[in-house]
């Protein structure tokens, strides 16, 4: 079935924050990872916009949505806009899933709104400190100030590229190399789309999931959470690993993106967990 994804912008008390959303019934709030938008959600809204009322945002910053005000802020700060968000929309009650920088948000908001969060499934979860923080804080997420020649268009498409061929994506050394293919063209030139809009904003919350401490924060999660990631996410062991901190210690592998089960291992595990099935 075909379904309709609309979009809307919703005025929040840091200004206003775009989001799609399509479907009835229960509400599922979807949080996308860094960089990028809820346009790399479309998928996802797709496959649950048949049982569920799915609502999508572009996080503050990203997309069409105004960023925070300040030059840094933290994953709370973050979380809270969504509570703001869900607030505007007269939801009092959602599950979550989120990925990468999405899921530390949807951690954090199920921390700070308990009675609020019926369920939160985190996809692929940071946890970095030391040299490794300094040196992610310092490299990975350059804003990209425009200049005449246009050096930053492409400066801003390797970036997105080369996500997908390292780890961390200016490392080019074989130890770095990623395995997989690259995106189809179309999905590669929508997330250079998408981040081209926060071209010098998007770095701040990638710096908040940063220095997000995951080992702290995870055990506090007081609604039923688990934990997955695909095999070929490059932190894939990481979240393995920080499943001992998370309440229940729930962790599934998903295959990796580009196999056939990808996306039907992901949406059955998601319902199953939160008790979407139809």
């Amino acid at each position: 079935m075909d379904i309709s994804i609309r979009r809307a912008f919703a005025d929040l008390p840091h200004g206003q924050v775009h989001y799609r959303h399509a479907g009835a019934g229960e509400p599922l709030l979807l949080l996308h990872g860094s960089p990028g938008s809820s346009q790399q959600m479309a998928r996802l809204i797709q496959s649950f916009a048949p049982t569920a009322q799915v609502i999508a945002p572009d996080t503050p910053g990203n997309g069409d949505s105004v960023p925070l005000s300040g030059d840094s802020y933290d994953i709370a700060d973050l979380a809270h806009a969504a509570l703001a968000l869900l607030n505007m929309l007269q939801i009092d009650s959602t599950r979550i899933y989120g990925t990468h920088t999405g899921a530390a948000i949807a951690a954090e908001l199920a921390i700070i709104a308990p009675s609020r969060i019926k369920a939160v499934v985190l996809d692929g979860v940071s946890d970095l400190d030391g040299d490794q923080l300094a040196e992610f804080l310092a490299h990975y997420a350059p804003p990209f100030e425009a200049d005449l020649e246009g050096d930053y268009l492409t400066r801003l498409f390797q970036f997105c590229r080369d996500q997908y061929r390292y780890f961390p994506w200016y490392r080019h050394t074989p130890e770095s190399q990623r395995t997989g293919p690259l995106p189809n063209p179309d999905d590669l030139a929508a997330l250079v789309l998408e981040t081209m809009k926060a071209r010098t904003s998007y770095h701040r919350n990638y710096h908040a999931a940063f220095r997000w401490d995951a080992k702290a924060r995870l055990p506090l999660i007081p609604c039923p959470a688990v934990l997955m990631a695909s095999l070929a996410d490059p932190l894939f062991e990481t979240t393995q690993a920080l499943a001992q901190f998370l309440p229940g210690h729930r962790f599934h592998a998903l295959p990796p993106y580009d196999a056939p089960g990808f996306s039907v291992t992901r949406q059955t595990i998601m319902a199953q967990f939160m008790a979407m099935e139809d």
